[in-house]
C-alpha cells in the first residue's frame, strides 16, 4: 500500500500563493493517476486536481487558472501549485491516488487578512 503525507500548509492572505507537497513512499508512483482534493467541516471532501502518470491534468473548475498541480516521479512527490488564493480556498487538503481505500492527514491551508 502506498503512504502519503502532505505538507506545505498554512496561513496565507487573499491573493497569495502556497506550494502544498505530498511525497509518497512505494516504487509504484510513477504510474498511479495522483490527485489533490479539500474539505471543509461540514461539507463533503471536493475533487481538486488529478494528474495522470503521463502528466495530463485535469482541474475542478473553480480551480482552473490558479491552481497547478505536477508531479516529479524521480521524488515521489506530487505538488499543488496555489496562486491567487480566495478565504473560499480555506480547507484542509489531501492528496490521493486513484484506487486508494485511505486518506491521510492532510495539511490545513487557511486564507485570511
Amino acid at each position: 500500500q502506498v503512504q502519503l503525507v502532505e505538507s506545505g500548509g498554512g496561513l496565507v492572505q487573499p491573493g497569495g500563493s502556497l506550494r502544498l507537497s505530498c511525497a509518497a513512499s512505494g516504487s509504484i508512483f510513477s504510474i498511479l493517476t495522483m490527485g489533490w482534493y479539500r474539505q471543509t467541516p461540514g461539507k463533503q471532501r471536493e475533487w481538486v486536481a488529478i494528474i495522470r502518470s503521463g502528466g495530463s491534468t485535469e482541474y475542478a473548475d473553480s480551480m482552473k487558472g490558479r491552481f497547478t498541480i505536477s508531479r516529479d516521479n524521480a521524488k515521489n512527490t506530487v505538488y499543488l501549485q496555489m496562486d491567487s488564493l480566495k478565504p473560499e480556498d480555506t480547507a484542509i487538503y489531501y492528496c490521493n491516488y486513484a484506487g486508494a481505500s485511505s486518506w491521510g492527514q492532510g495539511t490545513q491551508v487557511t486564507v485570511s487578512s
